[in-house]
């Protein structure tokens, strides 16, 4: 007769073979940055979650080095007078993105600075890439999307996350990157991103859902696997240094297929609309808060990823310390 319930019978035992284990490590903080000063606003669908100003982005990255956490991913909430069809704003040497790396590299020289690399913040079409008579150009935005890649390292940046989901920019990065000089630039490429409806509190955090249509052209069928897996295939053959499934907990078949196929690192985002799920339902206390975020985190380990971003990070180390 077997006895499974044996290797179940007391704390001691459950921590002894547990198999997947959660660490500060893993995890990666999203941050959102706004012009202005002593400004901290919480994002009204993402309950406990903020953008901040430079000066107080400074007390943040002390409380996250505090806790443990080793990187942090920067996305920029850009004023409606500074977005074009262009992304010129993009590329300003002085703009929001490349003063917030450099704030953060002041505090923490050692904190991992990856920064977000698309034009939908600055945009005035809302959308991912430069817009042609209704249509997202992709070559033409390409360009654009690695200028602004360089932009970030000169500013101070460790590596770059492309998350437009353009045909052929992590190459394109790559060749800037090398022709730069920036040889040790790290690229982690969102490379399964899904149109998903998960994305909603995200677009509310930076005021930048498309301003028509939707972006279905470029980010991925929820359906499709294999296309998945194809994308990663083809950004780690570009030269990316990590792929990133997007959303999380609604993919975990496609974080585990990418972690089996492929051979670089595997992150998975946990996104706005993840979190914001867990929290609602907490409010109501039809879930237990903090045993939903470890559960959610500890199953997106499970599947295989290898790095998490998640709006849950300080409260996971927290836990985890």
């Amino acid at each position: 007769m077997h006895r499974p319930r044996i290797l179940r019978a007391s704390a001691a035992v459950r921590d002894l073979v547990q198999e997947t284990r959660l660490h500060t490590s893993d995890l990666m903080v999203p941050l959102f940055i706004v012009e202005g000063k002593g400004v901290k606003e919480e994002i009204s669908s993402m309950p406990g979650y903020n953008r901040y100003s430079l000066d107080l982005l400074r007390d943040e990255i002390a409380e996250i080095s505090d806790l443990g956490l080793r990187s942090v991913l920067l996305f920029v909430k850009v004023d409606d007078r500074l977005k074009d069809n262009k992304g010129t704003e993009a590329l300003n040497p002085n703009g929001l993105m490349q003063r917030a790396i450099q704030v953060v590299k002041e505090v923490n020289p050692e904190l991992l600075v990856l920064t977000d690399v698309a034009l939908d913040p600055f945009s005035s079409y809302g959308h991912d890439g430069i817009v042609e008579n209704g249509k997202i150009i992709n070559d033409a935005t390409v360009e654009v999307l690695a200028q602004m890649a360089v932009s970030h390292i000169e500013a101070g940046a460790d590596w770059v996350a492309p998350s437009d989901m353009m045909d052929g920019r992590i190459g394109a990065i790559r060749l800037a990157f090398e022709n730069a000089g920036f040889h040790d630039a790290g690229i982690m490429a969102y490379s399964a991103k899904y149109a998903s409806c998960f994305y909603g509190p995200f677009r509310d955090a930076l005021d930048s859902a498309p301003g028509f249509g939707d972006k279905k052209t470029y980010q991925m069928n929820p359906a499709n696997i294999r296309e998945g897996l194809k994308e990663a295939m083809l950004d780690q053959e570009e030269g990316a240094d990590m792929l990133m499934v997007k959303p999380a907990m609604a993919y975990l078949d496609v974080i585990k297929t990418i972690k089996e196929e492929l051979l670089l690192p595997v992150s998975a985002y946990h996104v706005s609309g993840e979190y914001a799920m867990i929290k609602a339902a907490a409010e109501k206390g039809w879930l237990n808060e903090e045993a939903a975020m470890m559960e959610s985190l500890g199953s997106i380990k499970r599947a295989g990823a290898d790095v998490i971003a998640t709006y849950f990070a300080k409260d996971a180390a927290r836990v985890l310390k």
